[in-house]
């Protein structure tokens, strides 16, 4: 799971919840429950516009208890780390912002290109073959030059070997070629998807697709 489909799930429950706490606080301080004459859920227990979100009674419930400030202090600190952990996680990038073009006839130019072009331009090339259902490519970082991670999904019968020969002599040779690159090695993870017997219900059908066998692959 990518982090952006986490963040957005996260982000969908954190404000479902929310907005079922204001819902209901609304629903209390404005007395709808009694003028519309509905059930407030048992569990809440601001119902009327006088009644305080925690009662004085419930604040000082546990106090005395040896284990209330632990627990307290305990989630507390989880939930402070676990927020610490989220940013941290967006702050840091395993891809490339940009790759420096090495311009050997310009003493002090430097030359950048935009990753996400480069991506691009190496996803559209990749998905030129017929039976390339989808292509995604990546530039991340390792020791000492950029390289090159695709997840590329085929159609049922595609054939793995035909597309990292074309991989390899298109869309990789190019962009070595034309940034200038002494080398750009590439890890590409190839999935080939399997038709499902002719016979089959629909649902069998559609999982059928979603199976398939992998392969991975690494140029150097």
């Amino acid at each position: 799971m990518s982090r952006t489909v986490v963040n957005r799930v996260l982000l969908a429950v954190v404000g479902a919840v929310l907005v079922g706490v204001g819902v209901l606080v609304l629903a209390g301080g404005f007395d709808l429950y009694r003028r519309l004459g509905v059930d407030p859920p048992g569990w809440w227990p601001l119902t009327s516009p006088d009644q305080p979100v925690v009662s004085a009674r419930s604040r000082v419930r546990w106090v005395g208890s040896s284990w209330w400030w632990p627990t307290v202090i305990g989630g507390l600190s989880l939930l402070v780390l676990g927020m610490a952990w989220w940013l941290v996680a967006q702050l840091r990038r395993t891809g490339l912002a940009h790759i420096t073009v090495p311009t050997p006839g310009a003493r002090g130019l430097r030359m950048r290109v935009n990753s996400r072009a480069l991506e691009e331009a190496l996803e559209h090339g990749t998905a030129v073959l017929p039976e390339v259902e989808r292509a995604g490519i990546r530039l991340v970082r390792a020791p000492g030059h950029p390289r090159l991670r695709g997840a590329v999904r085929l159609t049922p019968g595609g054939d793995p070997v035909g597309l990292v020969e074309h991989f390899e002599d298109g869309p990789r040779a190019d962009a070595v070629r034309s940034l200038g690159l002494a080398e750009l090695p590439a890890d590409l993870r190839i999935r080939v998807l399997q038709e499902a017997p002719a016979g089959g219900r629909r649902s069998g059908r559609r999982s059928g697709r979603r199976r398939g066998r992998r392969e991975r692959r690494q140029l150097e």
